[in-house]
Formats: structure tokens, C-alpha cells, sequence
């Protein structure tokens, strides 16, 4: 034992580790490895974003000038803003607890080494000095030191560098890094914050935005919204009391309405509650989301990047046939040349687990040199004392006599979808990472069966205009068949990327091809990126350690549970049933939650807009706000609340289309400019008409509700059901609310010309109102071609 600073330091033997003494000391000084980040928040921080908010700040501030001066009736509008806070606040909460019970099944472990026995333990109660065993595919959860073995890894989530550095006795291993080949016992150096990756992703935090479109869209509409409400609020106020000698508390009401209706509070309650939702449901079917906005991303995934091992096929790999071949020979049985060869490696990978149960490992020859598999070299090989060179492949790799080719049986075989490695011997060493005098003496078959479902799956998004690419280790023409076998339509479109390295001809052969074989993790990547340049919105599925560097790439990344730790680490989903057929669950909750999120979002967007537009008209007409806070209070529970908040639920398939802020800006500018008109028309027309100020102002605030009724049912269109229940009980009900509660609200039943003038409003309004979107369909259209003449 020896002192560090004031921590107490072990040296365990790599064999028998930390006794559960030592391991218990280590937690109680508080020495445990700290769990790795996630999206979960603390029940204090879910408030905390719920309440403090700038949006809540206005709200609660206007409310308190209420208070001051005794407008309690209009301080009703409170009531939806705390129950949209403590909704906001239960989903979440809610979603989290169900996200991280699922995360549970799916969280990373470690294996270690304690009192002489190997275990798996939760990543966070690894503790210091610690002997962990790692294996490919394996993640380095902590600093630390090779104890005993060797391994090759890939330090590109540090470094940024994706070539493979190898690792020995007495060297470091930072966290963050994966193991792509060989195996190891390391001793933990450092735990929590300490470790280096945890130093750096504290320095990144603060720079790393979510790249999603709502996201900006919604700082755009607060930022916007924010220059208009102090300037506004002051002139109205200064308006209503200095000019138009109104009191104090009159001239706090109608500012209070201005800025209450300009304030898209529905709006961002309505996105973050329909993730969340979106979440929590896809949560049920076992897929974990681990980034809020992912649901988002993948909504709008064009292009999608599978793997065949473990995608298309099940991942279980098995030896089916050994075909000795021709001409040459092993001073051994090609099966016990086999068994010293497993025996002597200690890859994990699915095809090194199906050769040990097929063949019995041997590991009593003492190997004097080897070779452990990675994806870039795509062979290993073992040298032994007694026997010579043993090496295993692909058949392109060790077939590299021009004179020789594999027998028509194993092509046919190969041909059929089955994957064929090659069993290579000779008996001198090559040169160190090299197969020179390597020949091939057998061909080893594998079979791994089409998962259920893959033909259904590739059919439904081919429906859905969602391009596939598959991207393998193996062979172009394996993948290509058992691509047919599942019924892709171009599964002739394929090709061998062995040797392409210049990013031009990857560019070339992404915009060609549909197959792609023999495929590096750097290419990939590369692939990923061709795919990008050209326009598409990239989901990439991926399990092992050969998939990282393209899922860290793509615009969503989608992770098997049972793959490597590193590939779960990296992506924004995880299938937890490490079924791909889970997916298209996944692209149609992504498509509904935006679909309805920018379906009502115009209907929450009109208020903002005509809020804006008529405070710009009182100051310059020097007239009074036309509503009451407690009036914008009705118009939001039954214009905008109560349709949204039902249909949210709702299915909704369609692809996605434009984009959302313009969108919703687009959709809902009509029928602002209708209220807008409205409120000119009647603030005109009512001393010709006889009509009292508040008769006008009534008049005004049905045209306004009418006008949001022809937003929600532009919203509701086409009709089922369900949304024309919700629409046929809107109207009533927010017309009803308004005739019973007239007096609360400050208004009056409506005289005959009070109707007469309503009437002719709502039988112009929808005339204009097409009119008015004709003319901005038309601009916008107008505004994307000029551009393009431009140019």
C-alpha cells in the first residue's frame, strides 16, 4: 500500500484485485467512479426550467401590477400558467423516471477483477485501483494502466486521430477511449471528474448547443418578442396615461393584455411537453432517447445507414461449413489448428465467439507473437513456437496470389449471403503486420439467419421516402444477397470500398451505389459525410467499435443495446431489444410529435402576431388595446389550449415539409391580418354605427375568437373523428364562455347591429383570409426563386 497525497493507494495483483474490504473504503472515501452524464435532470432542476423562465418572469411580473392595483378578475390567466408549469413539470418528471428506469437495462458496465474473481459492475462503482478486464468493443470507463496484456485502441473521441494506438504493460489508458482489438487487466488511476475525458467534456459543456430547428426557432420568437415587449409596454402605458388621461389602473390593463397575448407561453409548453410525451412513449416500446431533441432529428431523416450483421441478419453467427483447399497444407488438423488459434487470441467479436463454439480452444501452445482482428486490417494472426504462422480473414486479404482463387463451391456459397473468412498458414513468421508467406488452406463458412421482419421493415421505408445504404465489413457480394434475400430493390448496386481512400472517390461511390463492402471505420465516417454534403438528413445504426466514428457523424445516431459500450456511449438512441425492426416505432413518433408540434403551432403563433400588430395600431391611432388579460385568458383555453393539448396524442405519418418557423409564421399570418382588419373596420365603423365602446370592443373580441376558430380548423383539416368532435365543441364553447361570463369579461350582449356587424365580419372572413394566404403563398414562393435568378 502506498500514500498519495492523502489517499491511501493499493497495488492489487492483476489476479486477484481489490478485496470487498478495500472496495468498501474506497466508497466511503467517496473514491467511486461517478456515472456518465445523461439527459436526466434533478427533480429541482426540472422545476427550476419549469418556473425561472423568461416567459414566466413576464407573466409574473404583469401579474403583480395586477395585484398592486386590484385587478384580480384579470389575474385568471395565472391559472393556466401554473397548470402549464406543473404539467410541464409532471411529464417530465414523469418521462425521466420512466427513461431512467429504463436505463438501467441498457446502462454500461464493467468488468473487474476482485478477491481472485472476474464480476460485472454499474460503471459508477468502479472505484480507484480497481482491476478492470477489458476486451474489444469494451469502453475505458477510467483512467488507467495496463497491468497485464496488450490492446489495441481508439482514442478518436479525444484525440480526433481514428488510427489504432497500441497499448501494453505499464501504459495509459484515458477514458473515453475504446478497445478495437486484443484484451487486457488495467489498474484505475483515476475516477469521476478526475478522469481526463470528464475534465474535457466540463470544458465542452458550455460550448455544445442541440442542433435542432425548434430549438432555434423558439430562441428566435423569445429574442423577438423580447425587443417588442419593453419598448411596447412602455409606450402603451405612456399612451394610455399621459395622452389619453386614462388612470394608472386602466392604463396597467390594457398593457398587461398587449404583452400577455404577445408572449408564446402556449407554444413552448406545447413543444417540450409533446417530446417529452414522445419520449415516455417510445420509452414503453424499448427504445431509449438520450437526447431530447433526437426524437426531432430523426423525424426528418431521409437517409438511413444499417449495418447487415445484427441489422438485416440476427447477429448469431455460427460455423456452418470448413472447406479445405487445394494444394495446401498445415503440419496440423485444420481443427486443431483452429482450437490454438482461438486459444492463443482473446477477441470477442461475434465471429471469433462462433468459432469457440464451434471448436475447442487450445491454449497450451505458447504463442510467440500475435496479431489480435481489427476493422481496419480485417485478419489476425497467431504465431506459434512449434507450428508456425496461424492467420484468419477475409479472402481478399490472404488470397493475395494472383494464381490462386477460392473453389466455385465457396464463391457460389459467398454468393448466396453467407460469409466465408479464409484460414491461412505458414510456416515462418511474416513480417510484423503484414500476411507476406501467408497461404490459404481452408475456407471457413458461417451462417447468420435474416431477422423477421427486415423485408417488412425495408418495404415500410421505402414506402415512407426514407433512403437505405448498407454499409458492412463483409464481403460487397455477401451483403449484396442477403440484401435480396430481404427484398432491398438495389441490392446490385454494390461495391468493394477495399483500397478507396481520397474523400472524392467515396463522394463518387456514395452518389452511385447502394452496397457498400469491405467498409473501414474511417470510411464509413466519410460515407456518412458524402451523404450529408449531399443534402439528406443521415440516421446511422450501428453495435460495435466499427461504427463509432460514423454514428458520432451522423445527424442521428442510433445504437443495438447489445453492441459494443462505446457505440451505446455515442448515440442519441439506443434500441434496448437491439431490434432494428423497432425503427420505423421510432421515424413515426418523431414524425407525429413534429407534425402536430407545427400543425398547432400556428394556431398558438396567431396571437403572438396579432398581439404585435395591434399594440403597433393603438400607439399609432393613440386607442386603447382593444382586450382585457382575463379576455386573452378565454381565447387561450379554448383557442389554443384545449385542441392542441387533445390532438397532440394524435397519429400523424406524413413526412415532414418545410420548415417549422416559417411554416407556422406563414400559416398563421392570415388570420392575423383578419383580426388586425377586424379591429380597423369596427374601430371605424362603430361612432357611424351608434355603436358604444364597449359594444365595439365586444364585437372586436368575437371577430378575434372567430378568426382563431378558423385557425383551429385549418389545424383540424382533413376531418375525422376525433377532430371534428374537438372542433364542433370549440366553437360553442368558447361563444357560450363568453355570453355567460360577459360581465367578468367586460363585455355586453350583442344588439342588432352588434350582430349585424359580426355577421358580415365572419361571412368576409374567410374570402379574405384565403385571399391573404394566396398573397403570402405567393411572396414566399417569390422570395425563393429571386436567389436562385440572382446567382
Amino acid at each position: 500500500m502506498e500514500t498519495e497525497g492523502t489517499v491511501q493507494r493499493f497495488d492489487p495483483p492483476h489476479t486477484h484485485g481489490l478485496t470487498d474490504e478495500e472496495v468498501s473504503l474506497r466508497i466511503g472515501q467517496g473514491l467511486a467512479n461517478a456515472a456518465p452524464d445523461t439527459i436526466a435532470r434533478s427533480t429541482w432542476q426540472i422545476i427550476r426550467g419549469n418556473l425561472f423562465t423568461l416567459f414566466n418572469a413576464f407573466n409574473f411580473t404583469i401579474g403583480a401590477c395586477l395585484f398592486a392595483i386590484g385587478a384580480y378578475a384579470n389575474m385568471v390567466y395565472l391559472l393556466p400558467v401554473l397548470s402549464n408549469i406543473a404539467i410541464g413539470i409532471g411529464q417530465e418528471i414523469y418521462g425521466r423516471n420512466m427513461v431512467k428506469n429504463l436505463s438501467l437495462i441498457g446502462q454500461l458496465k464493467v468488468a473487474v477483477v476482485r478477491g481472485g474473481k472476474e464480476r460485472e459492475v454499474p460503471v459508477d462503482q468502479l472505484v480507484l485501483d480497481d482491476i478492470t478486464v477489458l476486451a474489444a468493443g469494451n469502453q475505458v470507463c477510467a483512467d488507467s494502466i495496463v497491468a497485464d496484456g496488450s490492446v489495441e485502441v481508439n482514442e478518436s473521441l479525444l484525440t480526433g486521430e481514428a488510427d489504432p494506438v497500441y497499448k501494453a504493460g505499464g501504459d495509459s489508458l484515458l477514458s473515453g477511449s475504446f478497445v478495437i482489438s486484443g484484451k487486457c487487466k488495467a489498474k484505475v488511476e483515476r475516477v469521476g471528474a478526475d478522469n481526463y475525458a470528464a475534465k474535457l467534456a466540463q470544458e465542452a459543456k458550455q460550448y455544445k448547443q442541440a442542433n435542432s430547428e425548434l430549438l432555434r426557432s423558439m430562441r428566435k420568437v423569445t429574442r423577438f418578442t423580447s425587443y417588442f415587449i419593453v419598448p411596447i409596454a412602455a409606450l402603451l402605458f405612456l399612451e394610455a396615461y399621459l395622452i389619453r388621461s386614462d388612470t394608472v389602473g386602466n392604463s396597467i390593463i390594457a398593457t398587461s393584455a398587449a404583452l400577455l397575448g404577445m408572449l408564446p407561453k402556449g407554444l413552448v409548453l406545447l413543444i417540450s411537453a409533446s417530446l417529452i410525451v414522445g419520449i415516455t412513449l417510445l420509452s414503453r416500446k424499448k427504445i431509449l432517447v438520450q437526447e431530447l431533441y433526437a426524437l426531432e432529428t430523426l423525424a426528418h431523416v431521409d437517409m438511413l445507414c444499417l449495418d447487415k450483421t445484427g441489422t438485416l441478419t440476427e447477429g448469431k453467427m455460427s460455423v456452418s461449413d470448413i472447406v479445405p483447399l487445394d494444394g495446401h497444407e498445415m503440419p496440423i488438423p485444420i481443427e486443431r489448428a483452429i482450437g490454438c488459434f482461438i486459444g492463443a487470441l482473446e477477441d470477442n467479436n461475434a465471429t471469433f465467439l462462433a468459432l469457440k463454439e464451434r471448436f475447442a480452444a487450445d491454449d497450451t501452445r505458447r504463442p510467440i507473437a500475435k496479431t489480435p482482428f481489427s476493422s481496419e486490417r480485417k485478419w489476425s494472426c497467431v504465431t506459434f513456437e512449434d507450428i508456425g504462422a496461424i492467420a484468419m480473414g477475409a479472402p481478399e486479404q490472404l488470397v493475395q496470389d494472383g494464381g490462386f482463387t477460392l473453389p466455385d463451391a465457396v464463391s457460389d456459397v459467398q454468393a448466396s449471403g453467407k460469409r466465408v473468412l479464409c484460414l491461412g498458414y505458414s510456416a515462418e513468421p511474416p513480417e510484423e503486420g503484414t500476411l507476406n508467406g501467408i497461404k490459404p488452406v481452408a475456407a471457413i463458412v458461417f451462417s447468420d439467419p435474416l431477422r423477421k421482419g427486415a423485408k417488412k421493415t425495408l418495404d415500410f421505408f421505402k414506402r415512407e421516402g426514407v433512403n437505405i445504404r448498407l454499409i458492412s465489413g463483409d464481403s460487397p457480394l455477401t451483403v449484396s444477397n442477403v440484401a435480396r434475400r430481404a427484398g432491398f430493390e438495389n441490392y446490385e448496386a454494390y461495391v468493394d470500398m477495399t483500397g478507396m481512400d481520397s474523400e472524392a472517390d467515396i463522394e463518387a461511390a456514395a452518389a452511385r451505389h447502394a452496397i457498400f463492402g469491405r467498409v473501414s471505420p474511417n470510411q464509413k465516417k466519410l460515407l456518412v459525410q458524402a451523404f450529408q454534403k449531399n443534402g439528406h438528413t443521415v440516421a446511422m445504426t450501428g453495435d460495435g467499435v466499427n461504427d463509432v466514428l460514423a454514428l458520432r457523424e451522423a445527424d442521428c445516431s442510433i445504437a443495438m443495446s447489445a453492441g459494443s459500450d462505446a457505440a451505446r456511449q455515442v448515440s442519441q438512441l439506443v434500441l434496448l431489444n437491439s431490434d432494428f425492426t423497432a425503427l420505423p416505432d421510432a421515424v413515426m413518433e418523431g414524425r407525429r410529435v413534429i407534425n402536430n408540434i407545427t400543425r398547432f403551432g400556428s394556431v398558438f403563433m396567431v396571437k403572438t402576431i396579432f398581439s404585435i400588430l395591434l399594440s403597433l395600431f393603438a400607439i399609432v391611432t393613440m386607442t386603447p388595446f382593444p382586450f382585457l388579460p382575463i379576455q386573452i385568458t378565454l381565447y387561450d383555453l379554448f383557442i389554443e389550449g384545449y385542441a392542441s393539448f387533445i390532438l397532440q396524442f394524435e397519429p400523424n405519418p406524413k413526412r415532414i415539409r418545410g420548415t417549422f418557423l416559417p411554416t407556422v409564421i406563414r400559416n398563421a399570418s392570415p388570420m392575423a391580418i383578419l383580426i388586425l382588419l377586424n379591429t380597423i373596420a369596427v374601430t371605424c365603423l362603430a361612432p357611424l354605427l351608434g355603436l358604444s365602446g364597449t359594444a365595439a370592443l365586444t364585437v372586436i373580441f368575437y371577430t378575434t375568437g372567430f378568426a382563431g376558430i378558423l385557425a383551429v380548423l385549418k389545424a383540424c383539416r382533413p376531418f375525422n373523428i376525433l377532430r371534428l368532435l374537438i372542433f364542433s365543441t370549440v366553437v360553442p364553447g368558447f361563444y357560450a364562455a363568453a355570453y355567460l361570463f360577459r360581465g367578468t369579461l367586460g363585455l355586453e350582449a350583442l344588439t342588432t347591429v352588434s350582430y349585424a356587424l359580426f355577421a358580415i365580419s365572419a361571412v368576409l372572413a374567410v374570402p379574405i383570409v384565403l385571399l391573404l394566404a394566396y398573397g403570402i403563398r405567393r411572396h414566399a414562393e417569390k422570395a425563393r426563386r429571386t436567389p436562385r435568378q440572382g446567382v
